[in-house]
């Protein structure tokens, strides 16, 4: 089992490793995006949401084609992929890298890559599943898609889209700050009391 773990450990840590090679240039950028993500002004979470809000705002007066808009978001990539790296030590200053960001570096490709293990674990176990309970991977599956199917006919698509992303965004701050923990722990709490008083009245 140690020897498993261990093993485990070392493969984790080459991928962390590899992960911190390939996003060196863009280590500066991705120190700025976390503090502004975990909130580390008051005004962080504001600044996000009025980024975030005019760029949908934007995208909703405009009223591009699927076509141009994926041309425009691929093509903003590449530039950010050329540009990012080069400008990125000039506006930020690589000499100034402590070993305090890049303790802080190394744990976000380490979450990064402790993130993308968990996607590819969670789609093995849906296929593993079809495999094993093909009816119940078939329900499920329906189901699901039955009811995002219907939510996507409620709602605005770009309005929806929006607050996806919006959530996405905020919800590393809401879990810096305790606020999700805070919510599910009420949650819990009440979930207990309706199970107590549920036994009480079967007793």
């Amino acid at each position: 089992m140690a020897e498993g773990d261990n093993k485990s450990a070392n493969i984790l840590a080459q991928e962390t490793a590899q992960l911190e090679e390939q996003l060196q240039g863009w280590g500066e950028v991705i120190l700025a995006g976390d503090r502004v993500l975990r909130w580390v002004k008051p005004w962080f979470p504001a600044a996000l949401m009025g980024v975030v809000s005019a760029v949908f705002l934007m995208i909703y007066y405009l009223d591009p084609s699927v076509l141009t808009g994926v041309s425009c978001a691929v093509m903003l990539l590449c530039l950010a992929d050329y540009l990012v790296p080069t400008l990125a030590p000039r506006i930020f200053g690589s000499n100034k890298w402590t070993t305090e960001q890049q303790q802080r570096f190394h744990e976000i490709c380490g979450n990064l890559v402790k993130t993308q293990r968990r996607v590819v674990g969670w789609w093995r176990r849906i296929f593993a599943l079809k495999e094993e309970k093909p009816k119940v991977y078939f329900m499920t599956v329906i189901s699901s898609l039955s009811v995002m199917a219907w939510i996507g006919q409620q709602v605005h698509n770009l309005f929806l889209m929006y607050l996806i992303v919006s959530f996405l965004l905020l919800l590393p701050g809401l879990n810096q700050q305790g606020i999700i923990s805070k919510y599910l722990g009420m949650a819990k709490r009440e979930i207990n009391k309706l199970l107590k008083q549920k036994e009480k009245k079967n007793e």
